[in-house]
Formats: C-alpha cells, structure tokens, sequence
C-alpha cells in the first residue's frame, strides 16, 4: 500500500473476505481446472490433453461470472466427472496466503465481525476448511450458490445485506477481483482492497486471470496481509 494512509480500521465494524486468491492461494485452483481436470476428461474422451484443454477453457469461459462457474454438481454432470473427488485428490495443495492466519487473530482479538464472501460452491468450502483450519474465524459464510446469485451482481450484496445487516458504511471488503470490487463499490461498500497476486506460481493461461482487470488497477492493493497489521494497532 506504499505511503498511502493506513487503513482506518477504527471506523470498520465488519470485515468482508473472499477465498479463494485472496485468503488461499489461487495456485490450487488454476493447477485443478487447467491441469487436473483436462487430464482426466482428455482419459475418459479419448482426446489430447491439449484438445481437453482447449475444449474445457472454451467451457469455462462460457460461464464465467454465473453460478455455474464455481458450481462443482455443475461441472460433475457437464464433464461426466467426479469433481469434488478430484479436489479431494490434490488437497494438499491448497494453503493459505502468508499472514493470513495473524490478520483473522488481530480482527478477531478486536472484536470485529468476519464475513466470508464467497463465490466458491459449498462443497469446495467444506473441503478447503477442513486442510485449512479457517473456519474458526469467520461469524458468518456467505456462498453465492446459497444466496442465488455471483458476487458480480448487486442483488447478491443487496439480499445479503439483508439476511445479516451488516453496515456498509463500516464495512471493509478484501477481493482478488476487480469486477466483484466494482460491483461492491456499486452497492456502496465504503472501504475495498484489491487483494495482488492471488496465486503463488503460474499454472499457463488461466481462465479468469485476466477476469475484471482494467490495466492499472481501480482500487487500493494489498500483496501480503501483513501490510494491514500495523493498521490494527
């Protein structure tokens, strides 16, 4: 955040996260719909891995920004694949972002509420909770399935602010999507931080990489979480 004034954490009751590339590292998520799961449809089709690829991105982009994009039940019956059992397979991969775990205990420590906003469907939450020990933190889960509508669209922030009243006003929201920040500047959230680098290591050409970027960034980043720390006091 370089010499900008420090976040004001003082007028922030609620802090808004989302998690995947901005609390876990994205790596695991590129290296499971651009590796692990070419592979496995190019073996069940008969195909190339290259032509699986190219099959699968065309697909992935088609849906890019709806519920179906993160829907695994979704993408299980597109696919003819098991898809939470092969996110079961490479677990291991998932980690959480440095300082991560040190910015929840400071919040928490200071009596602020932690919401995570989430596009993930609740089948992957279940199983990045589980290797990550997160779900510990956060007052409240918001998935997008459960609410019916993508972080992208206003109507997921207008019902969900209605479903747990949390004051936009003191509210900070932390996303590594500049379309998803957009939207929630829209609504009316006071404070956004675009959270830098959400994947530790490149995949190939990711779907979704470039998703809501405008060249120099809109919004405020972050690159590591414990940029915020000294903000908390």
């Amino acid at each position: 955040m370089g010499r900008e004034a420090p976040v004001p954490f003082g007028q922030i009751d609620f802090v808004l996260l989302d998690l995947d590339g901005t609390l876990l590292d994205k790596y695991f998520d590129d290296y499971f719909w651009e590796h692990l799961v070419p592979e496995k449809y190019a073996e069940a089709h008969n195909v190339t891995f290259g032509r699986a690829k190219e099959e699968l991105l065309d697909m992935y982009r088609s849906h890019e920004a709806t519920l179906n994009w993160t829907d695994l039940d979704f993408w299980s019956a597109q696919l003819g694949l098991d898809i939470p059992a092969l996110k079961e397979q490479i677990k291991h991969l998932i980690e959480v972002h440095p300082h991560v775990e040190e910015f929840l205990e400071a919040l928490r420590s200071r009596g602020k509420k932690i919401y995570l906003f989430t596009n993930a469907h609740y089948k992957a939450i279940e199983i990045k909770f589980r290797k990550t020990g997160l779900a510990k933190y956060f007052d409240h889960v918001v998935a997008s399935n459960a609410v019916g509508y993508p972080k992208e669209d206003i109507r997921f922030w207008e019902k969900t602010e209605r479903q747990i009243g949390f004051k936009k006003e003191r509210s900070l929201f932390i996303d590594d999507t500049e379309s998803v920040l957009m939207t929630a500047e829209e609504f009316g959230i006071k404070y956004l931080l675009l959270k830098e680098k959400p994947a530790s290591k490149e995949v190939g050409a990711a779907v979704g990489k470039k998703k809501g970027k405008t060249g120099k960034a809109k919004f405020r980043t972050i690159r590591d979480f414990k940029e915020l720390l000294g903000a908390l006091g």
